[in-house]
């Protein structure tokens, strides 16, 4: 494949450089980098090395060096003293700090490598509960029984014959008023009772 230009690398007129920064011609270096070296303490950026936007790389107490040929993904943080190590790949938004990462190592994104930095502050045992090393069981109430069944019987041919000659001989308003049993009202009637005993 032939390209008409040659490819020229990008500029690093866009990073924030701040104290003993040294950087190799051949290092790609995203807008928005900032490079931070404080005093007595050193950054060096290798040949080949790629650095993703928004990184920043701060050095104290020591020299902070990434390899030659790593890459570094958008919005990692590097701080402290270490290593990088050759081919490295370090992935987007991982925080290094005060930690080396071995050559050919890939460090997956939104990674936290190192020294935390903060300490988990003592509980007093005073002012916790003492916990028993038996807990009590837990009361589970039983669930009431169900409600017997009422076994319904079909009508016998003689009780269709006088409901229906009583039903032709009544009006329809009477029929709404006559009260018929519904099944399962026992139990309706049964759970009422239980959930409002005084409204009987």
């Amino acid at each position: 494949m032939h390209l008409p230009l040659p490819l020229t690398l990008s500029s690093n007129s866009h990073v924030y450089v701040q104290g003993d920064v040294t950087i190799d011609p051949s290092a790609v270096i995203s807008s928005g980098v900032i490079l931070r070296a404080n005093p007595e303490s050193k950054i060096i950026i290798g040949a080949g090395v790629c650095i993703g936007a928004g990184s920043v790389i701060h050095a104290y107490q020591g020299t902070l060096e990434v390899e030659t040929g790593a890459s570094l993904g958008a919005g990692v943080l590097v701080v402290g003293q270490g290593k990088i190590g050759a081919n490295a790949c370090v992935g987007p938004l991982t925080t290094i700090w005060n930690a080396s990462i071995e050559r050919l190592q890939v460090v997956p994104a939104a990674s936290v490598i190192g020294d935390s930095g903060r300490q988990v502050a003592d509980v007093s045992l005073s002012a916790t509960p003492p916990v028993s090393p038996n807990p009590p069981e837990a009361v589970i109430p039983s669930p009431p029984s169900p409600p017997k069944q009422q076994e319904v019987k079909p009508p016998v041919d003689s009780q269709i014959a006088s409901s229906e000659s009583t039903t032709e001989e009544k009006p329809e308003s009477a029929n709404f008023q006559e009260e018929k049993s519904v099944y399962g009202q026992g139990s309706v009637d049964r759970i009422l009772k239980t959930l409002f005993p005084y409204h009987q």
